[in-house]
């Protein structure tokens, strides 16, 4: 068991690593071309319009459940509202332009198009109803006071708490002479795996564990339980797929092996919409970063909206008289970069977590 536990965790990091890596990398230039102001402005409000422009925004980025990690820690710190932001984590990794263009090769233009629009529909229904029930709490202020040595009051002010850098300081030699002897890729590669990973590193590190004991725990004749399970195979699915990680490219190869062995393909299209929507991963760092509500929001609009549109692609294919199965065309790859990407940020993820404990030590 110790030893599938362990080949479990690499190759489950084999499969992250690099989507991670990227996403840090994405999210360092992104906090470097795009102003704050630019975020606030658009994503900031707690409006339809706001979590409209997320999604549209998340939907071709070919970023998985666990690159949209860093993105959206990136834009909510840049002023993101709530809602925008929970928009942004459910329509980004379900899609993507890679996994558009997969889809359409592996199940045809009907699949991709309802694979599309129902993301989009899950995403700003999650994103309103954060808006609605997740109100956005007021950034709280210091006031600072300095007073002269008989006690007398010299000096007031008040510094909002955000960690935002670019308010790091108010003195002229501080972040401003900084910031010009930074080159703009060390200051972004220096923020995305630097400020970001180290907010996320602690849920990445227990996410990582316990998806590869979910996936050690797994049966291995899950397909045939599935087929044998008609309606109830929603409910499997979706127990299976929430805390496991799968990106949206890598989750078609296996639904369409479910579809082979005859699983309907609404609970196919359960896997690939809640698969690469969350994972134990994207489950930590969304209740940290959002709270406890917009957790249940995220993973209510996940679940129900997973099942309501798979039940809607069951009866589009009965009232069409096709069989799923005739759709499925299978294509793999793989590639030597994820054992880079995986000894990087596990090397990291390490540095973060487990060095502060030897410190306090």
């Amino acid at each position: 068991m110790v030893v599938e536990f362990l080949e479990a965790l690499w190759q489950l990091s084999l499969s992250m690593a690099p989507y991670i890596v990227f996403g840090l990398f994405f999210a360092g230039l992104l906090h470097e071309l795009v102003p704050d102001s630019l975020v606030t402005k658009h994503l900031g409000k707690s409006d339809v319009a706001s979590v409209i422009k997320s999604t549209l925004f998340g939907i071709p980025l070919p970023v998985c459940s666990c690159g949209v990690i860093p993105l959206a820690t990136s834009i909510k710190k840049s002023g993101a509202s709530k809602g925008a932001t929970l928009s942004f984590l459910i329509s980004t990794p379900i899609t993507g332009i890679d996994s558009i263009l997969a889809t359409y090769g592996i199940f045809g233009s009907l699949f991709m198009l309802y694979r599309i629009i129902s993301s989009m529909i899950m995403a700003m229904i999650a994103g309103i109803l954060t808006n609605i029930f997740d109100k956005e709490v007021e950034t709280p202020k210091s006031t600072f006071s300095t007073f002269s040595p008989n006690g007398s009051l010299l000096k007031q002010s008040t510094v909002s708490t955000s960690t935002n850098e670019d308010s790091c300081c108010s003195g002229e030699s501080c972040c401003s002479s900084n910031s010009k002897k930074k080159s703009f890729l060390h200051s972004a590669i220096s923020y995305g795996f630097g400020t970001l990973l180290e907010d996320i590193a602690k849920p990445l590190f227990w996410g990582l564990i316990i998806g590869a004991i979910i996936t050690v725990a797994i049966p291995d004749n899950l397909s045939n339980l599935l087929a044998d399970s008609s309606w109830l195979s929603y409910l499997i699915v979706i127990a299976i797929a929430l805390p496991m990680y799968v990106c949206a490219t890598a989750s078609l190869p296996i639904a369409a092996g479910l579809m082979l062995s005859g699983v309907s393909a609404g609970a196919a299209f359960v896997f690939l919409s809640a698969g690469p929507a969350t994972n134990t991963v994207t489950i930590g760092v969304v209740k940290k970063m959002l709270g406890s509500k917009s957790l249940a929001i995220y993973l209510g609009s996940i679940i129900v909206g997973s099942i309501i549109f798979g039940l809607g692609l069951d009866l589009i294919f009965d009232a069409s008289h096709i069989d799923p199965a005739s759709l499925v065309k299978m294509d793999e790859g793989g590639g030597v970069v994820s054992i880079v990407s995986a000894i990087v940020l596990w090397g990291l993820v390490l540095k973060y977590t487990l060095l502060p404990l030897i410190k306090k030590d």
